[in-house]
Order: C-alpha cells, then structure tokens, then sequence
C-alpha cells in the first residue's frame, strides 16, 4: 500500500544514496591518489574526477531503482536489500569501467580506486540504510509518521493483516479498530472491535482513522459503497486486499477490461523473463559443476564397481512440469534386484509389512534394508545426486524446484500436485534446506507449494547456499 510517508522515505533514501555514493567515490579517490604514493596508470585531477562522480551517481541511483532498492518491498526486507545493494554496486562498478574501455577516457586514476569505490560505496550503503531504518522505526514508536487503520472483513487474512501490521515499529501501521467476527482479532491485540461495519464506520472521524484496509466484499453492494464513500469523504486511504489465498498465489497482474479492474492470476511468477533467466542459470552452473565434479564422478564410479557390483547409475521414473515424465539418474544406493517397483511392494516382497506401513505413511523409512553399506554413505552426503546434474543439463530438471515426485504419489491430491508441476522439478529444494527427509510428506508438499507460488530468483540464490551447508552438516538426509 503505496502511502505519502512510503514515498517520502523513498525521497530521503534516493538522498541519502546520492550523498553517500559521492563520500565513497570521494574517499576512494583520496584513499588512492593522495595517501597511496605509488605510481598511477592515468593522471587524474580531483576537479575532474568530481565532474565524472556527478555524472556516475545518478547513473547507479538509477540501477538502484531499477532494482528495487526505493520499493518497500526492498527496504523492508534487510537481507533482500543487501543483496541488492552488492548486485546494485557491482552493476554500477562494470556501467563505468565498460565506459572507460568503450571511450578510452580515464574516469579511474589507478585500479585501486575501482576496488576501493565498490567496496566502499556497499559498507557506506549498508550503515546508511540501517541508520535510516533505525530512525524511521524511532520515530514510529512515538507515533510520527504511521498510518491509524482501521481493518474490514471476515476471512482468514484479515486476521493475518493485523497481526502482522500490529508491530507498529516495524510497519509504521498502527491498527486502531476492526469490524468482524470476534475471532479474527489476533489474540493480546489492544484495539477497539466492531461486530458490524455501520459501526465502524460511525467512528471512524472519532478514532482518527486515517486508512481503510478491507479484505472481503460484502454480498450487499450497497455495504460495499458505504465502506468506500466513508474513505472518501473522509479524505482517507482506502485499500482493498482479496482475502482468498489464491489471489496471493502466483503472479499477479491488474489492468484494466471494459472499464473495470481486472486481477489476472497465474499459477506461479515462474514465467515471462523469469523462466529464461531461471533457463540460463541451470544450463550454465550445471556445466560449470559437471566440468569441475568430474574427478569426483570418476572416483566414485570406480569405488560403485568395487564395493557395489552391478548397474553405476539407478534410473527412476519421475515427473517434473506439467507432469511430464523424466528419466531421474542417480548414482545407485541399493543392491540390485531392489528399485524396481514400488517400495512398498519391495518390503512386503522381504515380509517387512511394518517397512511398508511406515513407507505408505511418510514416503520414507528410518533404515532402509534395501541400501548397501556404500550406498548409505552416498545418501548421506548426497553424493548419490551428483548425476542429476546431467538431468539439469538437458533441461529434465532445474537446480532449485520441487521435489520429482514418482507417478504413484501424483494420486495422493490431483489438485496440489497441478500446482506443483506448474514448475520444473528440481534437484534441491525448500524441502531439503527446512529440514529435508526429517519432515512429514505434508509438510514438505505446504514448503513445495509455497515454493512455487512465491518464486524469485534470489529465493533460488538462497537455498542453493542453504543446501551447500545442509550437506556439509549432514543433516536430514536419508
């Protein structure tokens, strides 16, 4: 919700930016040319590097923006916005050095001072923002500058809404007053409710209501004006958010049809620019990673013919987008005549029915009987994936997605599985960095979906980091 104190924060930040960006273009040049007396590869004078800085600023506080960086979105997420920042600075840093190379003008005195002004300009950046978010959190403390709301409707979100809007420091929203169902009121929450909107609404001059946050509409037409006249002639904010989660899924688009707002939703924002990005990435990074583990796929290749006599590789039939079927190659982890049906059938075969109770329940067992001793040991560091890197290669599959699920668990819920497949499975994932096989299979199918209605790029960046530790920990893998 887009409000006057969001926008003006915006302002202070593209100052602030501006100032800092020429402290450290400033710095960097003093750091180098006059406390650094070794010899430069261009001479150039103060004055003009001054001139160059005016110009290379409004340069980089527009890759800011274009990045998101004066969006709440951003600047209320800390770990998002530093990434941001580093990406912002580095895209800032290769913007001047390609102009450099392309006019043959020296803007830089020395290299150093390139260094100096990325590394720079992201520490003072850093300790901007968090000194800005420090001061705007103070001054919402002692109420200067939030918005009093008052929350409408029925649903689960609006009780969602209020409690996340409650911590008034953080979101700069002070909830003074909701109309609805008495449970809907987060518990310990001091405001004032209304079981009717008329209400509500007869108060909202008195309770200095200065925004209107409605998340259902009303079978009455009229009920629904009289909630968006009361803004109106008020001369307050008015926002309307659909209280059914679908709208919240996917990508969501609004444009105008016939004259009407019109919500476009789609099943995951995995698609347009993001796909092809997503595309690249996997096809890249896979190759780089084949280039660079192929020692390590020759030296476990031999100890597989040593310690673990029969086929290197076990094929396994699993489906990836819109249920496609794909080939998932692993390095093999159980004795040969095992996996090649389902595991239950397998440890009723072994008159394990326990085995097969508990596989049937939770898609997995404590200890598998089927797995070698080597076998365990490529499970446990996960070594017994590595191939899937080919799957990658060949599109089969991406780095980051839901887990490829077997044909026979597609039956388990038709609708969520549709969900699912609306992107490509993928070799690790949110289940595996949030616990991996010690979470129930409900569980991991709620991360999976939440995975791919929420998608983002620096969501992929994150749990591929995540996983390089779960692996080295050890944790969770069966």
């Amino acid at each position: 919700m887009p409000t006057k104190n969001t926008k003006f924060y915006s302002l202070i930040l593209v100052l602030a930016d501006v100032f800092v960006l020429m402290a450290a273009f400033t710095l960097a040049y003093i750091a180098r040319v006059q406390l650094d007396h070794r010899p430069l590869v261009a001479n150039v004078y103060a004055i003009d590097f001054l001139q160059a800085s005016l110009v290379i600023v409004p340069i980089w506080v527009l890759i800011f923006a274009s990045l998101g960086l004066y969006h709440p979105s951003t600047y209320n997420r800390r770990l998002v916005e530093w990434s941001k920042i580093a990406l912002g600075a580095f895209i800032g840093i290769l913007v001047v050095i390609g102009w450099e190379y392309v006019t043959e003008n020296n803007i830089f005195p020395a290299r150093l001072v390139v260094v100096y002004a990325f590394v720079g300009s992201f520490l003072l950046l850093l300790l901007e923002r968090e000194i800005l978010r420090f001061l705007r959190g103070l001054l919402f403390r002692f109420g200067r500058g939030i918005r009093r709301v008052l929350i409408i409707g029925n649903s689960d979100a609006t009780h969602d809404i209020a409690y996340n809007l409650a911590d008034t420091a953080h979101s700069g929203y002070r909830i003074v007053a909701i109309a609805g169902p008495a449970k809907i009121v987060p518990r310990g929450l001091d405001v004032q409710h209304f079981s009717s909107v008329e209400s509500a609404l007869k108060k909202v001059e008195e309770l200095r209501i200065s925004t209107i946050i409605q998340t259902d509409l009303y079978d009455s037409t009229d009920r629904n004006q009289r909630i968006l006249n009361a803004a109106q002639i008020n001369h307050i904010n008015y926002s309307f958010i659909p209280g059914e989660p679908e709208f919240y899924a996917g990508k969501n688009t609004v444009d105008v049809f016939l004259g009407y707002p019109m919500i476009s939703v789609s099943q995951t924002p995995l698609i347009g620019w993001g796909a092809i990005t997503k595309a690249v990435f996997d096809r890249v990074v896979s190759f780089i990673l084949i280039v660079l583990l192929s020692p390590v796929f020759l030296l476990l290749f031999v100890l597989q013919k040593i310690f673990n006599p029969g086929p290197i590789f076990y094929v396994s039939r699993r489906l990836s987008r819109f249920s496609h079927p794909v080939r998932l190659i692993k390095f093999r982890s159980m004795r040969p005549e095992f996996g090649k049906r389902d595991a239950a059938e397998d440890f009723r075969a072994m008159g394990r029915e326990d085995l097969a109770e508990e596989y049937e329940r939770h898609r997995k067992v404590e200890h598998d009987p089927r797995v070698t001793k080597l076998g365990q040991f490529l499970r446990d560091t996960s070594l017994d994936e590595l191939p899937q890197l080919f799957n990658v290669l060949r599109g089969d599959l991406s780095l980051v997605g839901p887990r490829p699920i077997l044909p026979q668990e597609a039956k388990f819920s038709p609708s969520k599985t549709a969900l699912l497949h609306s992107v490509k499975s993928g070799v690790t994932g949110i289940w595996q960095v949030s616990g991996r096989s010690n979470l129930p299979f409900e569980e991991r199918i709620e991360l999976e979906l939440f995975y791919a209605r929420n998608w983002s790029f620096w969501m992929d960046i994150k749990i591929l980091f995540k996983t390089i530790a779960v692996v080295f920990r050890r944790t969770g893998a069966k």
